[in-house]
């Protein structure tokens, strides 16, 4: 899908706000503080049911209101809403009028790829963070992956509540027995699965590689670690370590304990690069999830990027600017300046190469406004700017 039009009432800064979108490409134009990454942040909440920038709900509130609602329109004229009563700690959740009370209901519909600077915890924030990438992913890709990280979930549960009440009554022994049969069966079927769309992610990253960091794509090796160790299976993995298993009170191994490492040369990923390599790393790894989501043609991604000026020089942001035009899917930019984005507007201009947007022939300014859309955000108010041949416009939205 693509997002048409948004509306957010008391979100963040925006206290009411109506922005219709382009299909493709949007840039949004503000400075620090201004809200831009809060209309990223409306776009990221209604298709996770969270933030991306805090793990209170309630703080997304504008400060003098209780509660906030944002709503998206679609290509087809869907509507999908999504509204929080921060006094009575209440979430409603609407698609085309009508009451739904699971978030993945909304996230079924919309596949929300984002890039901000919290995506470095990637690199540093520990397995936990490769494992949420990964699964997002797949929950679009694998239609079959949630019922199955469902089903573990429960068992694993399970299982650690009898790790956590552990005797040697035979009662204890048979259910115990009973519930490591069913984790360890339940472990290898999402080992299975991950282990495919990860094979399928490192052959697309290696495509987005190519534009992005081509002089590293061939060094770059995606390690799959499945969650105990390859030299074993998990049932040996487990009576091996059953007494540690008892001591802590859960399971030391399997499909919970998944990781994917990123190496260049056999080494961390993160140690190797500059945070502008890093970077332009984490927007290679968020094309290639995106273009295996458009694939399954389920629902088509929505690509976010906050802040684009940050650690990427103007060689860097003309990369990706090459990378953004063979993505088909809809794209948000925020900068702080609208230079930033320059190199992004001469690709759209002319195939030619210019170190600044006056130099480009023909001036920008007349390329209509098909190619893109353009905002700019200053204390939480949008205005979109209308580009003629003379001067550029703002108009409030």
């Amino acid at each position: 899908m693509s997002v048409t039009r948004l509306i957010t009432h008391s979100f963040r800064n925006l206290c009411s706000a109506s922005v219709d979108l382009h299909g493709e490409l949007n840039f949004i134009i503000g400075e620090n503080g201004s809200g831009k990454s809060s209309v990223l942040e409306a776009l990221f909440f209604i298709g996770h049911g969270k933030s991306f920038r805090t793990s209170r709900v309630d703080d997304i509130v504008c400060h003098d209101s209780k509660d906030f609602v944002v709503s998206i329109k679609d290509e087809n004229n869907r509507q999908f809403g999504l509204s929080r009563d921060v006094s009575k700690g209440t979430t409603l959740i609407k698609i085309d009028g009508e009451r739904h009370n699971r978030l993945s209901d909304l996230a079924q519909h919309i596949a929300i790829q984002i890039v901000t600077p919290e995506s470095f915890k990637l690199f540093f924030g520990g397995p936990k963070e490769r494992r949420r990438f990964v699964d997002l992913g797949m929950f679009h890709v694998k239609h079959s992956f949630p019922q199955q990280w469902k089903k573990f979930s429960r068992i694993l549960k399970q299982r650690n509540a009898c790790l956590k009440v552990c005797n040697n009554s035979s009662d204890w022994n048979s259910v115990f027995r009973y519930w490591t049969e069913q984790f360890c069966k339940s472990s290898v079927e999402v080992a299975e699965i991950r282990q495919e769309y990860v094979a399928n992610l490192t052959i697309e990253l290696d495509l987005w590689l190519a534009i992005l960091l081509p002089n590293i794509e061939s060094r770059v090796r995606v390690q799959y670690l499945q969650g105990w160790p390859l030299t074993s299976n998990l049932d040996d993995a487990l009576a091996n370590n059953k007494s540690r298993e008892m001591n802590y009170g859960h399971s030391l191994y399997g499909a919970h304990k998944f990781d994917v490492k990123f190496l260049l040369d056999k080494r961390p990923i993160e140690t190797q690069l500059s945070r502008g390599q890093q970077k332009l790393f984490l927007l290679a790894l968020t094309f290639a999830q995106a273009k295996l989501i458009e694939r399954v043609e389920r629902v088509k991604p929505i690509v976010l990027i906050d802040d684009v000026g940050a650690e990427l020089d103007n060689k860097s942001r003309s990369a990706l600017s090459k990378a953004l035009s063979s993505i088909k899917c809809q794209v948000v930019i925020t900068a702080i300046e609208r230079s930033v984005i320059s190199p992004f507007l001469q690709q759209l201009s002319c195939e030619g190469d210019y170190d600044d947007v006056n130099d480009i022939p023909g001036k920008l300014v007349q390329q209509p406004v098909e190619y893109y859309k353009m905002f700019h955000v200053e204390h939480g108010e949008i205005s979109e700017i209308y580009l003629n041949d003379s001067e550029c416009k703002i108009q409030k939205v």
